[in-house]
């Protein structure tokens, strides 16, 4: 893109409205249940569940079936199976997730070579298309904001508690698995609202790294939470300014801004 454009510039063509309202919903969903993710240590749990999604979304998108609906089913079975194994006392440690993240990625890979030859959409899927988002894209982050919502207001002092004081989750007065099934369902759920934007392999970019970067400057839950949408937000909106002036992609280009910011916000909590 020649010149140096305009803030206003992304404002006067429709699929970059799009894209800012789709990165608004993003922003609340990162900064409110990214809180929960860092929280809780599932950063790990909420990547490798964006890139399990990925030869689902491969075979769907080949199939002419929507790919973010195989993509929620393949998520939600992935939450389920995690939290199953945690109630068995088997729970998956990083060499199995790890495992998973390299089997998804290949798996998908071949489907998408050999199987659809569907390799030019490959990059698609991996990486988002912010630019073209649909209302269906814009419909399910709307969603996933309600869920992300609603879970914190009912469960936010249970996960809370379950972050700083596992036991004290027995004083609330329903099953000690049940928050942790919604947490793990909302991820899954926020994880595939987030591809179309920022693809499969990038989903840490709003569930990860804004909440990692907003606990680093945060002196409580609250600080964290509303700090987490503001740092969310402010990532979106530069990297689109970012990739509109420079022509790149813009979910790589969210993705290392908001992996600069967390590093600046690493320094400055070092040296106060």
């Amino acid at each position: 893109m020649s010149g140096f454009p305009s803030p206003l510039d992304l404002l006067q063509l429709p699929f970059l409205r799009a894209a800012l309202e789709e990165l608004a919903l993003l922003a609340v969903i990162g900064g409110v249940l990214g809180t929960w993710v860092v929280l809780h240590r599932l950063a790990f749990f909420a990547h490798a569940t964006g890139t399990a999604t990925f030869p689902g979304l491969v075979a769907a998108d080949a199939s002419g079936i929507s790919p973010l609906v195989a993509g929620m089913a393949v998520a939600l079975g992935y939450a389920g199976g995690v939290a199953g194994a945690r109630r068995a006392g088997r729970a998956p440690g990083d060499t199995a997730v790890a495992l998973l993240l390299v089997g998804a990625l290949a798996g998908g890979t071949v489907l998408a070579s050999d199987v659809f030859h569907s390799s030019s959409s490959v990059d698609r899927l991996l990486f988002g298309t912010l630019l073209g988002i649909s209302p269906f894209d814009l419909a399910l982050s709307g969603g996933a904001l309600l869920l992300a919502l609603a879970g914190t207001l009912l469960l936010g002092r249970v996960w809370t508690a379950r972050a700083f004081d596992p036991e004290g989750v027995g004083t609330f007065r329903m099953p000690a698995t049940a928050p942790d099934l919604l947490l793990l369902a909302l991820i899954a759920t926020a994880a595939v609202a987030t591809i179309p934007a920022v693809g499969a392999l990038l989903v840490s970019a709003f569930l990860v790294v804004p909440a990692a970067t907003a606990r680093l400057l945060s002196r409580s839950v609250t600080s964290m939470l509303v700090l987490g949408v503001g740092i969310a937000a402010l990532q979106g909106l530069v990297g689109l300014y970012l990739a509109y002036w420079l022509d790149a992609p813009p979910g790589p280009a969210i993705a290392t801004l908001g992996a600069a910011g967390f590093g600046i916000a690493s320094a400055v909590a070092r040296t106060s």
